[in-house]
């Protein structure tokens, strides 16, 4: 998987990923415009004018971010509004398509366990990069995400990390902060109470759940354009979730659209239920390699009805500033990189 570090302004940061992730980013664009093209019947010049909105709210709003997509767009040879439209991909579609994941935080004495199944077509496998953004006064970043994309999944130096499940709820509110954009700002928070304050001062563009977690505390965030939930650890310090809501928000409706979704929350807390306190790395990766209910299980393949296969895990310790990623199914791995700061 291709490292990219990055440190500078928000534009530098941007062009050292744009130009180390020239490639990846072309090929996530060919993607999304086939994508986009199929479900939505919206062909890429149609993507970048619904992408404007959103840039000049970015602009206005979040000129770090538009610096960092504007770098990114030079770095890659890109139009700005190919790089907007990757980071508003959930809001263009107005969530009628997402990927799928299963995902689990775990605090004990020792550990700040935060894991998850990032699943998705597996076409898209190939452009997944890990960024390293150091940048001045901001916890230093290590992130899994799509090229091109400046928040996703990862950890921070002062212990924050961040999960993402899709949600599929219809709406989108185009002046509130987009979920990728929402990523990247807990990922540059110094706990999960500056994270949620910050998310919610905003309010969040469309529906989807973050998984938040630093050393001491975890918390799942659930939204929709209008609404947010709390997800508290159960007695034994543990949040679950996958692709539905799991919390009350009154005048939205959840389609659940993978059925799959009830059966993997439940899955991954009866497993991680019959695991004691002095759970270690093999025993927390280990619940992530479930294969129950193929071909929709916490480890699944794509198929038809599926529509994703688990195309990476990630496991972090909070505690410890770690993470290990593995390429792939988790139940067979492709390549495998440890994380640390």
């Amino acid at each position: 998987m291709l490292f990219v570090e990055c440190s500078g302004t928000p534009y530098e940061i941007g062009c050292q990923h744009g130009e180390a992730a020239r490639l990846e980013i072309t090929r996530c664009i060919e993607f999304y415009a086939a994508l986009f093209l199929k479900n939505c019947k919206t062909t890429w010049p149609q993507v970048q004018q619904l992408a404007f909105e959103f840039e000049q709210q970015a602009k206005a709003k979040w000129p770090a971010y538009h610096d960092e997509m504007r770098g990114i767009a030079d770095g890659a040879g890109r139009e700005l509004l190919d790089i907007v439209a990757l980071n508003v991909r959930t809001e263009i579609n107005f969530g009628l398509f997402s990927d799928g994941c299963t995902a689990l935080a775990w605090h004990t004495e020792k550990h700040a366990w935060l894991g998850q199944n990032w699943d998705w077509m597996t076409e898209q496998k190939q452009n997944l990069i890990i960024t390293k953004i150091t940048q001045h006064n901001k916890p230093t970043i290590i992130q899994v995400t799509e090229a091109g994309i400046i928040g996703k999944i990862g950890f921070n130096s002062a212990g924050v990390g961040t999960l993402l499940n899709a949600i599929k709820v219809y709406g989108v509110g185009s002046t509130r902060l987009p979920v990728h954009f929402g990523l990247r700002m807990a990922l540059e928070s110094n706990s999960v109470a500056d994270a949620v304050q910050l998310l919610e001062s905003y309010g969040m563009a469309s529906s989807a759940h973050i998984l938040l977690a630093d050393p001491t505390t975890s918390l799942g965030l659930e939204f929709t354009k209008s609404t947010f939930a709390y997800c508290m650890p159960d007695a034994a310090g543990r949040v679950v979730h996958a692709n539905h809501l799991l919390l009350e928000h009154p005048g939205e409706t959840d389609t659940v659209w993978l059925k799959d979704s009830l059966t993997r929350v439940r899955t991954m807390a009866e497993n991680a239920g019959k695991l004691g306190t002095g759970t270690g790395w093999k025993d927390v990766s280990a619940l992530f390699e479930d294969e129950q209910n193929l071909p929709g299980a916490i480890c699944r393949y794509e198929t038809k009805e599926t529509g994703s296969g688990t195309l990476f895990n990630i496991v972090m310790d909070l505690k410890a500033k770690k993470a290990v990623v593995r390429l792939g199914r988790p139940t067979e791995v492709e390549e495998t990189i440890e994380l640390e700061l």
